[in-house]
């Protein structure tokens, strides 16, 4: 049955066109710098906030029309499937990704629970063979259950431990069986909300304790996935362990796990750690763990994670000339884990907000190859640091210079002559680019 009746695939159309069942940027067989948009973008569904989510807030009951809520317990989980594999066909989307509590309702008990999961898994592996569909990734659902209050790999509870460590080789097992392309982490309640009463150091140790069994099973059934750690600073819990990427570095690097992890980075996850997008990218970029995005946006006047789905061409063209710079994101790919807004609460919004984010990416990947190949960022930043190419500059990066030497240079050369960072000049060239291409 179809349960977006009135909605027609959805096809490029170009910037001129009026329909709103079209895409005005996106158009995925169309090259640029060297390979489709298809291929740079790699977009991918979010089952969670588009297949499950009500409308619901902390002020209000649902309000989401969604012809497939009539059914209930797994009728509804396979419903959902179906719905799933029509809005992927018609957005023409290569790829979506799912939480294992998204898919199936958990039962009485973790067998029980366990079984509901084959049963849709064995569906959803059905319609990837029939339609080409892909799974980006798919991770564990360790914060929803109040078991989870303590947290999961972190918890002070060690039955918990073991429960999430099971949900988790439940999920490795999934990721296999389907050709997940990587597995993500994230820790939904890994955190504190108070010093008093926790054990910091044990905590990280578990953490890192369970990361590692976890890979040691992926070896051990052949599931060759991309491991992933997805960072965020807080909500729910006050603080919580990924804080932000470079955070996260410093705990893969201690615990001996940067060879086998990357980062899959979010854009409103980085708003909240008082950071921008592009920040975040750049850091996991220049420590070679750019892994795969989570794409949506939040609200600058809210201090929650509004998960907006991404609109923001200043931002989509910063994320993409990271993307590009790191030469694409290998495995990952552009996830959009967005939810329409409470207000938007019929079927056919879910796929006005697909079709505003993907066409926002896709003119951001125009505009970002455009920049580096007129090395618009690149020539400024050679010629700004051009000192360190010569001279004491050189010495300097070589490793020659000594603090006796850089003393002896500094009395000999005491004026000193800055020169302007043109940022507001810089702003406005990227503002030409983008209302230019």
């Amino acid at each position: 049955m179809s349960y977006f009746t009135g909605v027609p695939t959805i096809e490029y159309e170009g910037a001129r066109s009026t329909n709103p069942f079209a895409f005005k940027h996106y158009d995925p067989g169309a090259v640029v710098a060297g390979k489709t948009m298809q291929e740079h973008l790699r977009f991918a569904v979010a089952y969670w906030h588009t297949l499950t989510a009500s409308g619901a807030d902390p002020f209000g009951a649902g309000t989401a029309v969604r012809p497939w809520d009539r059914f209930t317990g797994l009728d509804l989980a396979k419903a959902r499937v179906e719905a799933a594999f029509e809005l992927i066909a018609k957005l023409k989307v290569p790829f979506f990704c799912f939480h294992d509590r998204d898919i199936a309702p958990e039962g009485d008990t973790l067998q029980e629970t366990n079984r509901n999961l084959d049963v849709i898994v064995a569906s959803i592996k059905e319609y990837m063979k029939s339609t080409g569909t892909k799974l980006l990734w798919n991770t564990a659902n360790m914060f929803t259950h109040p078991r989870f209050v303590h947290g999961a790999g972190t918890t002070n509870n060690a039955d918990v431990y073991a429960y999430a460590a099971a949900q988790i080789k439940k999920g490795l097992e999934v990721g296999k069986e389907l050709g997940a392309e990587n597995y993500v982490f994230w820790g939904g309640r890994e955190g504190y909300e108070s010093l008093l009463h926790t054990d910091m150091q044990l905590e990280l140790d578990n953490l890192a304790r369970l990361y590692r069994m976890a890979l040691d099973y992926a070896d051990e059934i052949g599931f060759k996935a991309q491991f992933l750690i997805e960072p965020k600073p807080k909500e729910p819990t006050k603080h919580q362990y990924d804080f932000d990427a470079a955070t996260t570095i410093a705990f893969l690097q201690h615990y001996g796990l940067k060879d086998r992890f990357k980062l899959n980075l979010e854009a409103n996850h980085a708003t909240l750690a008082g950071h921008t997008f592009e920040h975040e990218l750049r850091t996991a970029r220049m420590h070679g763990v750019l892994g795969s995005l989570d794409a949506n946006q939040g609200d600058m006047l809210l201090g929650w994670d509004t998960d907006e789905f991404p609109t923001d061409l200043y931002a989509t063209t910063l994320t993409m000339y990271e993307v590009l710079q790191n030469g694409g994101l290998g495995n990952g790919g552009i996830n959009f884990d967005a939810k329409v807004r409470r207000g938007s609460f019929e079927p056919d919004d879910l796929f006005h907000a697909h079709i505003a984010g993907m066409d926002a990416y896709a003119k951001g990947l125009r505009v970002a190859a455009k920049l580096i190949e007129d090395r618009v960022f690149e020539d400024v930043i050679d010629r700004r640091y051009a000192s360190f190419k010569e001279g004491i500059g050189r010495d300097i990066v070589s490793g020659k210079a000594t603090l006796a030497s850089l003393e002896q240079y500094a009395l000999q050369h005491e004026t000193i002559r800055n020169e302007s960072g043109r940022q507001e000049r810089l702003k406005a060239i990227l503002n030409q680019y983008l209302l230019s291409e």
